[in-house]
């Protein structure tokens, strides 16, 4: 897959970035190592190799799943400039 100058155009624009007309053959060539990278990546066979979070064998930190209501309501709505009835109060936007 090859990126042209009306493509890179098109993606600054999805993006919301604004390139000058004289930049556009510089992104569209960026682009394009960018997907010729994307590409040699694709041709590693990854068969059987297990997925890691960090390039040392580590075990991660874990912790019992317990939902709880976290009681700390009164400090949260410390901060709240409205609170009622232990909530945040917020003005009616539906009519």
């Amino acid at each position: 897959m090859s990126i042209d100058q009306s493509t890179a155009a098109k993606v600054a624009k999805l993006a919301r970035i604004k390139v000058e007309d004289d930049a556009l053959p510089a992104l569209a060539s960026e682009f394009n190592t960018i997907l010729g990278f994307i590409e040699q990546l694709n041709e590693v066979d990854v068969e059987g190799v297990e997925p890691m979070t960090s390039v040392t064998p580590q075990r991660l930190k874990r912790r019992e799943d317990v939902v709880n209501d976290g009681s700390q309501q009164d400090k949260v709505l410390a901060n709240a400039p409205d609170a009622r009835e232990g909530f945040f109060a917020v003005p009616k936007v539906v009519e």
